[in-house]
């Protein structure tokens, strides 16, 4: 059930990074799911470096958030999007 959950979450933070990023129309599913994962573990790795806590919901999401954005823009600058 948990894989469940983190595979729908993943997909809507991906795709919410994707319409922040504006690459929404490059991104399929798959990638949205794994942006948003991988961005999310990104994020929550990265904010207690930067003195950012992640407590409550709402801050939980904007971090997975900023994490799945910070993760397009480096996959921009590496050309994988345009």
């Amino acid at each position: 059930m948990d894989i469940l959950i983190a595979i729908v979450v993943g997909g809507v933070v991906g795709w919410l990074a994707s319409l922040v990023m504006k690459t929404n129309a490059q991104m399929g599913l798959i990638a949205n799911i794994v942006v948003g994962i991988l961005g999310a573990g990104l994020g929550h790795w990265l904010a207690p470096k930067l003195g950012i806590a992640a407590g409550g919901s709402v801050m939980q999401w904007v971090v997975s958030i900023g994490g799945a954005v910070l993760l397009i823009l480096i996959l921009k600058v590496l050309g994988i999007f345009k």
